[in-house]
């Protein structure tokens, strides 16, 4: 994980948190209330969320507030989510974008002040025990996905190619071994290529030999493969849609064994 150092991560940080920033500034009053993809959530609600887990990673404490019971709130984690969540529902939209611009610029400063061998070292990440480094990329990818939560809602496409979407799509190819071998089940043997088109553009290929793995050239011929654009290929990694409507509208399109490949399709998503 040589990548993951503060050179490449904390300026793509600093980008993601700033184009939220300037959308939160672009937004009417109106559209803060929108429901978003994930269940629950507003528009609101996402920026609440940024704000929090930030928060909490400058050491401040979660809002003493009780969450309610509800379908979206899965485990712990989630609860954290939502205790942020339903504090700034109570806030001013004003402190709401105030505090963004806050919490993110001392973070900023935090990991500024941050040596390459503080990003090397062991950490707590939410996809278990890797480095500092590796947790602030799943940083990038969580705040640039929530902006697209927003955009996606509003209709605002924009922030597809950036250094934060790079290191976001960096962080879900990592994960695709176990998406494409567990989750769609691709046989031992099989080589699954999936081709990310668009602003942000990756052709990751998937062999497998007794496992799933991410490898730069397959040793065998192609089994499936799925052609997705990049923005619908990283809200479906997140769980935000499904994969049935974007296949019968052409806009995921699979050639070879179209049943495996229909298969990692529909099962995609690997976010909590």
């Amino acid at each position: 994980m040589n990548d993951l150092t503060p050179d490449r991560l904390v300026p793509a940080l600093r980008t993601t948190w700033r184009s939220l920033l300037d959308l939160c500034r672009s937004l009417d009053g109106g559209e803060w209330d929108v429901p978003t993809d994930c269940p629950g959530w507003s528009v609101r609600d996402h920026v609440a969320h940024v704000i929090g887990t930030e928060s909490m990673l400058a050491g401040r404490d979660r809002p003493d507030i009780e969450v309610p019971p509800a379908d979206h709130v899965h485990n712990e984690i989630g609860e954290v989510n939502e205790a942020w969540v339903q504090y700034y529902r109570t806030r001013p939209l004003a402190d709401l974008v105030a505090d963004l611009d806050a919490i993110t610029s001392a973070r900023a400063a935090e990991l500024e002040a941050m040596s390459s061998e503080d990003f090397a070292a062991d950490s707590w990440t939410p996809a278990g025990q890797s480095t500092y480094g590796r947790f602030m990329r799943i940083r990038v990818f969580d705040c640039w996905l929530h902006e697209q939560d927003i955009r996606r809602a509003l209709g605002l496409p924009g922030a597809l190619e950036s250094p934060a979407a790079d290191l976001a799509l960096d962080e879900v190819v990592a994960a695709m071994g176990y998406v494409v071998g567990k989750r769609g089940g691709a046989p031992d043997g099989s080589v699954v290529v999936l081709d990310i088109v668009g602003p942000t553009a990756r052709t990751v290929n998937v062999q497998v030999e007794g496992r799933a793995t991410v490898v730069d050239e397959p040793s065998q011929p192609v089994t499936a493969t799925l052609r997705i654009p990049f923005a619908h290929f990283m809200a479906l990694t997140g769980g935000r849609v499904e994969a049935e409507p974007l296949l019968d509208d052409g806009t995921i399109t699979l050639d070879g064994d179209t049943e495996l490949a229909g298969r990692v399709a529909a099962n995609l998503a690997f976010t909590i």
